[in-house]
This record gives C-alpha cells, structure tokens and sequence, in this order.
C-alpha cells in the first residue's frame, strides 16, 4: 500500500492551504494521480473571499489547496507569522507540472470565451508539447454538461483543466468531479487567457517584485479595481477571524 503524503498546510481564512515548493508538490500530485482523484485549486485573496461557502467540501483528502500571491504571504505573515515556502502560482507551477508528466499528459481544457480554450490547446501543443485531447469553451459548450462529461471521459484526459473563475469554477468541478475518470482537476481561472494570449503576463521583472496583480489592475480597473481594494479587506478580515482554525 502506497503511503501520500500530504504536505504540510497553513489555515487561512478557513481554508487548509498546502506549504510547499514546486518540485515537492509535483512529486505530490504525480503520486496522487496514480493512487486516485485529486481536485487541486490555487487560493489567492479572491478565491479565499468567493469561496467560503465552499470551504467544508474543499477540505479533505482528495483535494489539494495551494498559494498563490503576495496577497496570502501577507495574512500568513500576520496570522502566522511565517510565510509560504514558495509563490505556487498556477501561470508559472503548472507549465512546470505539464513539462514534468508531459510523455503522460492528457489534458482536457474546459471554460473561458469561445475561442480561448482552442487557441490555448494550441499553444500547449505547440510550444510546449502537450497533448490536448479537447477544448471546450464556457458558454454553449457547457449547457449540457451531461454531454460534456460524456466527452471528457471518452477522451481518456486524465487532467482537466477548469476556467471559470472563482467559485464557478471551483463548484463545477466538486458537483461533477465524481462523473469524471480523469485523476487531476484543476481550477485554473484566467491561465487559459494567458495561453491564448488574449491577455499578457506581465514583465519577468514586475513578476520577481511580485506586482503582477498591480500590473493587471492598469490592465483591467473596471474589473479589478474591486478585488484588489475592497475585496482585500474583506479577505483579511477573514483571515483574522478565522485565525489558525479551519471551517
């Protein structure tokens, strides 16, 4: 019998949020992938604000919960007084994973605008040799999701990518998860957007100082204005009075 082991977490705002550093948690999620399902979502102020409803099922053993962002350093700091071991952001950990099982990879891409999810499975395609057995956008391609399921699992993907944005693409992936046979199930929210190059990651410079959420606020005020100043109370506000508990 195989022994996971599960990395070490950090409670924040009520979520249990795994400490690790890349390599530790690739190895993690390779051995998961062949013991079993595992649903894995990447926290940060957002998804700790849009999600609480949600927390009760996100923590348990078959689901993995990483940092991503300045923004969850900051409340661990102040909660814990410690931070992450290492930024899991999904923009630059995950073509890490896809490059480390890529003989293995069978990827399936779900959400985000029409067109998006096909121009991102190209890029994975082609730089950087990924095989993408479907690509199904957010809007008509998700109606019947009783239909898609069916696609997904006749594929044989055994990752599926989930772009939605928090928490839809959190709560479709736990409401389905259990109809689908793939081993890995990723909420990956605008990661798709930045494969198709509809938006533009920031300068490496601005992502070493870990100001790419400023970046993409001058970007996009209407959208994130919210996000990165009120809703950044809100998320600290729950992390002071969740405190090291969980739920």
């Amino acid at each position: 019998m195989t022994i996971i082991k599960t990395p070490e977490v950090t409670p924040l705002g009520g979520f249990s949020i795994a400490s690790s550093d890349s390599p530790t948690m690739i190895e993690t999620l390779k051995t998961r992938m062949e013991h079993g399902q595992t649903a894995l979502f990447f926290a940060n102020t957002n998804f700790i604000v849009k999600c609480q409803h949600l927390k009760e099922t996100m923590n348990q053993p078959d689901t993995l919960i990483i940092n991503d962002g300045i923004g969850l350093d900051i409340a661990s700091w102040i909660v814990h007084r410690h931070s992450f071991i290492e930024n899991l952001n999904g923009s630059d950990f995950l073509p890490q994973l896809f490059q480390s099982i890529q003989a293995n990879a069978r990827l399936f891409l779900v959400g985000a605008k029409p067109g998006i999810a096909a121009r991102a499975a190209e890029n994975l395609t082609k730089n950087h040799r990924i095989t993408v057995v479907g690509a199904r956008n957010g809007y008509d391609d998700m109606k019947d999701s009783k239909k898609l399921i069916q696609e997904i699992n006749e594929s044989k993907a055994n990752i599926i990518l989930v772009a939605m944005g928090n928490p839809y693409q959190e709560q479709w992936i736990i409401n389905h998860r259990h109809d689908i046979s793939a081993s890995l199930l990723i909420g990956v929210g605008a990661f798709l957007d930045f494969l198709a190059g509809d938006k533009p990651r920031a300068p490496e410079l601005i992502r070493r100082l870990r100001l790419e959420w400023f970046y993409r606020l001058c970007l996009e005020p209407s959208r994130l204005l919210k996000r990165y100043t009120i809703d950044i109370a809100v998320f600290l506000r729950l992390c002071l009075r969740q405190g090291k508990s969980l739920g």
